[in-house]
């Protein structure tokens, strides 16, 4: 597992992209068989390998097409470590905005 924390956007954006690109790779299909598959053109493939242009739903449909949804799916889950983190994460589900930092208005 690499560790992304200390990275700039752009080096984890190439570095995804570069992953994205092995994969395929790995997978033996060309851009123009994922792009098929993926319901999107291949320039819009080759522009996300390059880290160009890249919306977050053709993001999905490749990872879809290259079997890695799932890695996407566990993205954003809340890390809940307590009971008390539970309970904040159950509340927070009928709250529609966060709260304004005191000092900060």
């Amino acid at each position: 597992m690499l560790d992304l924390s200390f990275s700039k956007p752009d080096e984890v954006v190439k570095r995804l992209c570069e992953r994205l690109r092995t994969e395929r790779l790995a997978l033996q299909m060309t851009q123009a068989d994922v792009a098929g598959r993926a319901g999107i053109g291949a320039n819009t493939v080759s522009n996300l390998e390059a880290g160009r242009n890249v919306g977050f739903e053709n993001v999905v449909r490749v990872a879809m097409v290259l079997g890695r949804a799932r890695e996407l799916e566990d993205l954003f889950l809340p890390k809940l470590d307590s009971l008390e983190d539970i309970r904040r994460y159950e509340n927070s589900a009928s709250r529609h905005r966060a709260r304004r930092k005191s000092g900060n208005a």
